[in-house]
This record gives C-alpha cells, sequence and structure tokens, in this order.
C-alpha cells in the first residue's frame, strides 16, 4: 500500500490510528499500526474518525509538559535553566533566540493542526465524502470546529491577532498572509465554538472527547479574554509606551465599549453555569480544614486517584480533559517529584506563590509576624497543604533501598542538627540538593509540587505512571469568569456570592471586601490560589496588565534549618519534630538561577525568524 499520494497537486501523509467500535477502550487508549492514502480516508466512517482523532494530538499532554507554563510566572523556578525557560523570565528572547517553546502552542504546531481541522471541514462541508451517517458527520465537524477554535484561541493568547486560514494551500499557492485584527480573530474562534456547540448538542461523545459544553467553555473564556484590560486599546496604551499604532489592531479592539465586552463575557460563562453545578460548589458554609484539602486535592485528581480518602465524584468539575496521559509514557510525578524519592524537582513552587496562601482567617501571611514567621506552615489556607510540598510535609515511603532513612516519610529541605555517635553534625536534608540520596536534582526553592502528583503510596513516582487528566476546562473557571465580569459590571454582589462558594469549598471563610476594588482584588487573589499550575496566571498576569508587578520580581526560596533545644538531641534517622528542634525559617531572595526581569514586550510573544522570513506579511509583535 502506497503511504504517500498526490492529492490536489500536494503530497500528503496520513497517520491513521484504526481502533474497533466494538472494543471496550475508552477514546485515544490505542495505538497506531500503519498508514493510508489520503483520498481513502474520507471513504470509510473509520477511518475518517481516525484523522480527526490523529487531530487532538495537537493538544499534546495539555499543561504536563517537563517545563510547565507555570515557570515563566510567578508560581515556579524550572530546576534545568538550560531549557531556555531563563530566557524567557529574563526577557532576552527575540525572533532568533525564542527559548523555551511549547508544542501546545507553537506557531508551526497550531496551523499544521488548524490545517487538519481544515480539511475535515472541508470534506465534510463540500460533500466530498462517502459518509453516509449525518450523525458521524455532524460529530466529526462539530470537533473540528472546536479543536481549531482551540488551536487559534492558543495561538492568540500567546500572539495576538494571526492569519486566519481556513482553507488548505497547495504546492502553488501565495503564503504571504496578512494578519487578522484581535477583533476579527476573536469574532472567529467564537463562530467556531457557535459551530461546535450546535453540531455537538444532544451528542453522547467518548471520554476524552469535545463536548457542546466545551465549546462553550472556550468561549466564555476567549471573551473574558478579550473584554481585559490589554485588549482594551486606552488601557493598553497607557500602560505600555510607543507601541506603533499599525500595530494595535492585532493587539486591542479598535472600537466598541468594554463594558459591553464584559456583557458578553459574563453572558457566556453562565452559559456553561447552567449545564453544569461543578463540584461542591452549592455550600453556604465553610467545610473544615480536612475536607477543604480533600475536596481541592480530589478536583487535581480528576477522578482518577485511587489514594485512600480522595473523592472520586470530583471529576463533575472537568469539562475537557486530557486523558490516558499514561499511554504516552509521561511520568509527571517523577518530572517534578523530590529528588529524595529519584525524581527530577522540576517545576518548583517559588516563595513568591507560597507566601499569597492566606492564613485560614482569611487574613495575609506576613513573614513580619513573629508568630507566623515562626510555623510559616500553620493554619494556612487547605489548598496550600493539597499544592505544595514544605519542610516537614508528610509524603510517600521512600525507596527501601535507599535504607531505612526516613521511616515517618517527610519532606527534607532543611539543615538540621544530628548526633553521629557524640558528635554533632549538620545533617543536610534527604530533598536537599546535599541529599545522601540524589544530590543533583534537588530543588532550590526549597518547595516541591504536589498538586497533580497522585498520592497514591502505592505509585512509585520514579518509575511508574499515573493517570491524572489535565483539566483544559474545569467548571471553576467558568464560574471565575463570570465573578470577573460581574465585578467590572459593578455587580457585586453576584460575584461574592460565587466567590464565597468556591471558598466554602476549600474551607475558607467568606470574603469581607464589598467595594469594587477592594473586591476585584481578592478575586485576582483567589483565581492565583484556585487555578495554580492550570496555565492561567501566566495569561491573567498579562491580560490584567499587571505583569511588571508580579511575574518581574526575582524569585524568593526558603531556608529552613534545625537547632537542638536546650538538653535535647536526636539521632539518626532524622525526623522533623517541633518538641526537639528550634526550626528558623528564613525566605531570601535569589538570583543565580534565573535574574528575572521584565520587560513589556513580554506581553506577547516574538514570531520567529523563519516564520516571518517565510510569511513576508507578518507583521512582527511592538519590542522585536
Amino acid at each position: 500500500m502506497k503511504t504517500i499520494i498526490q492529492n490536489r497537486n500536494l503530497y500528503l501523509l496520513v497517520l491513521i490510528t484504526f481502533f474497533a467500535f466494538a472494543c471496550k477502550k475508552d477514546f485515544l487508549d490505542v495505538e497506531s499500526p500503519g498508514q493510508v492514502p489520503a483520498e481513502s480516508v474520507w471513504k470509510d466512517p473509520a477511518t475518517a474518525q481516525a484523522f480527526v482523532n490523529d487531530i487532538y494530538n495537537g493538544l499534546g499532554n495539555g499543561g504536563f509538559s517537563e517545563q510547565m507554563l507555570a515557570s515563566v510566572s510567578d508560581e515556579a523556578l524550572f530546576t534545568h535553566p538550560t531549557r531556555g525557560i531563563d530566557l524567557v523570565n529574563s526577557a532576552t528572547i527575540n525572533p532568533s533566540t525564542l527559548g523555551w517553546v511549547d508544542d501546545t502552542w507553537a506557531y508551526k504546531q497550531m496551523y499544521n493542526r488548524i490545517r487538519a481541522c481544515n480539511i475535515t471541514i472541508e470534506k465534510i462541508t463540500s460533500g466530498d465524502n462517502a459518509l453516509t451517517s449525518q450523525t458521524l458527520k455532524d460529530q466529526l465537524l462539530g470537533e473540528a470546529y472546536f479543536l481549531r477554535a482551540y488551536f487559534y484561541q492558543q495561538l492568540l493568547r500567546f500572539y495576538g491577532g494571526v492569519p486566519i486560514i481556513t482553507k488548505t494551500y497547495v504546492l502553488n499557492d501565495n503564503y504571504n498572509v496578512k494578519r487578522n485584527t484581535y477583533e476579527e480573530c476573536v469574532n472567529f474562534i467564537i463562530k467556531d465554538c457557535d459551530e461546535a456547540n450546535k453540531l455537538l448538542t444532544g451528542k453522547t461523545m467518548g471520554k476524552g472527547r469535545t463536548t457542546a459544553t466545551a465549546a462553550l467553555a472556550l468561549k466564555s473564556r476567549v471573551l473574558i479574554y478579550a473584554a481585559s484590560d490589554l485588549h482594551d486599546r486606552a488601557k493598553l496604551t497607557d500602560k505600555i509606551k510607543n507601541i506603533d499604532v499599525k500595530k494595535l489592531d492585532f493587539l486591542s479592539y479598535a472600537s466598541g465599549s468594554q463594558p459591553d465586552r464584559y456583557r458578553l463575557a459574563q453572558t457566556a460563562a453562565e452559559a456553561v453555569m447552567k449545564l453544569g453545578t461543578g463540584y461542591k460548589l452549592d455550600l453556604t458554609t465553610p467545610v473544615s480544614v480536612a475536607n477543604g484539602q480533600v475536596n481541592y486535592k480530589s478536583i487535581a485528581m480528576g477522578g482518577a486517584s485511587k489514594a485512600p480518602g480522595i473523592d472520586a465524584t470530583a471529576a463533575s468539575e472537568l469539562i475537557f480533559a486530557r486523558y490516558f496521559i499514561i499511554q504516552n509514557n509521561i511520568k509527571h510525578a517523577q518530572q517534578n517529584g523530590p529528588n529524595g524519592y529519584h525524581n527530577w524537582a522540576g517545576n518548583t513552587p517559588i516563595g513568591l506563590l507560597v507566601d499569597d496562601y492566606e492564613m485560614m482567617d482569611g487574613t495575609k501571611f506576613s513573614w513580619n509576624d513573629p508568630v507566623q514567621k515562626a510555623n510559616p506552615y500553620v493554619n494556612r489556607d487547605p489548598r496550600f497543604y493539597a499544592t505544595v510540598l514544605y519542610d516537614g510535609a508528610g509524603w510517600k515511603p521512600r525507596d527501601k533501598a535507599s535504607g531505612n532513612v526516613d521511616p515517618a516519610s517527610q519532606i527534607q529541605t532543611g539543615v538540621y542538627d544530628l548526633m553521629d555517635n557524640t558528635t554533632r553534625i549538620d545533617f543536610k536534608g534527604l530533598d536537599t540538593r546535599a541529599s545522601s540520596i540524589e544530590n543533583w536534582n534537588g530543588s532550590w526553592t526549597g518547595y516541591y509540587y504536589h498538586k497533580f502528583i497522585d498520592p497514591d503510596p502505592s505509585i512509585v513516582d520514579a518509575s511508574m505512571s499515573q493517570n491524572v487528566p489535565w483539566p483544559f476546562f474545569r467548571y471553576t473557571e467558568a464560574v471565575f469568569n463570570y465573578i470577573e465580569a460581574s465585578i467590572e459590571l459593578g455587580e457585586l454582589s453576584n460575584a461574592t456570592n460565587w466567590l464565597n462558594k468556591i471558598r466554602f469549598r476549600a474551607g475558607m471563610p467568606a470574603v469581607t471586601a464589598t467595594d469594587q476594588a477592594g473586591l476585584r482584588e481578592v478575586y485576582r487573589h483567589e483565581r492565583r490560589i484556585e487555578m495554580a499550575y492550570e496555565e492561567q496566571r501566566y495569561h491573567d498576569t498579562r491580560r490584567w496588565l499587571i505583569a511588571s508587578e508580579t511575574l518581574g520580581r526575582k524569585t524568593t526560596y526558603i531556608k529552613v534549618t534545625g537547632k537542638f533545644k536546650p538538653g535535647k538531641t536526636m539521632s539518626a534517622p532524622y525526623h522533623y519534630d517541633n518538641t526537639i528542634y528550634d526550626y528558623t525559617y528564613s525566605p531570601v531572595e535569589e538570583n543565580a538561577q534565573e535574574n528575572r526581569s521584565w520587560n513589556d514586550k513580554l506581553y506577547f510573544r516574538p514570531f520567529s525568524r523563519d516564520e516571518v522570513n517565510k510569511n513576508n506579511m507578518l507583521d512582527q509583535n511592538p519590542g522585536y
């Protein structure tokens, strides 16, 4: 069988992933045995379905890349800086040196997937196919519209307005295409979302496929972004000076009212909220601290963990997720777990994030408070304990091959007094960069990532995969979009009501702010905490035009020491014990790994020099 054939004067290689409809495996839990000629794809329902299946691979593993978007925000530090993240954070990227670029939003990769969507739409809408089932045609078309909208959304929020391509190009076509305006791109994406919603409404979709609700969730996200200050011309130009006026149309609205855009965003978010209930968002009072932790961890697990206490029904929070990541041999826990467990400590929380978790009573944490400084990890927002591993935190049993070095199964990121026979020594914790187990992969920050790591003790992170799905869209994001629009429209009671529901689920008290400015600050804090590590913060700080005050900050770490109390000692193995030790916690600013700096050009990514050379009508973004 030929694997390369001529089709419309273009040689097209089509990768086909077959699956048996009678099989009980879920979507994408399959393997690819071969290839088929392009002209045969649309003659058979199975191969047509497989073609659309392959488009989903443009989603990658969601945010579960080895390098996470969190590490180009004020959430995390990537431990291995030679991969290009440091270039982004130091504001030294340019069209020739792009720094880190992930395939889930890279310019070329997105257009490759958009082309596949366009092929699908052309084949089905033109009738150039042998499909007889209208239900199947509607489903495939709806999926293609959604995926095209999603990929354009990725381009739009990283680059601003981009060329809208709705046809498949052939070899002799003119590839020079102008950028569309920001407004045109938003309108185009919204139209695709509406088409996907219409075609998929009433359809029962397999696990991992898009749905009508997912299309509405994408629409909600795009419209709340569109309403934001970054895309309001007056606010953009007031914040960022000297932008070439010819480039403003690619970045912002030339006309229209920001309140009107917020109204559209509010309506879109409300449409999502009417189609579901999320997870435990019907509470009128806060749950207990313990339940708050479990609720938040259960949401992060997306129904996939078998750990004791995790609630599988929290999967109801997910609107659209990437499942079967285990099939790609992605060991997300290994990439990010503590080095004392033979993991890589990839995207470690920085102090700037940790310090933003409130006290249990809703007040801000402060290193200037001597009581809080002496016990910084006591009585914090329950979501903190489900997001961050800190010194003394309980975790999984360690590898038996390491010996009985930690029977307490606790994170050790400090330096502690310890007795070696009759001599007091400085013992370097097992999860430090001086660990006796593995020293080269230790966290620089003194913290480790917890949120999307399955706490099931039977999963050995260094050698086993986990089934945790990536949440592209979850119900709470739509609620946040509704809250944000309501605040900006002055409808504060609606915003307060829903903010409290989110906080009550986490075990936090009701908000106390009553004015618009105060509630806006509370909301932005709440979104930062609730959506940590979910690829929100990178974009939120930009669209709110606060990146220079947030992402431009230097990274902060924590240094932990444990000294014997008078008359107290401990011999190996060490464990956390505040009756024996006086612990000192010292926050420090650290620039050795990354000397972070903000430049306003970073509000948008640059187009690569190669792309501009290939398309001489592709206007470069400001600052590059």
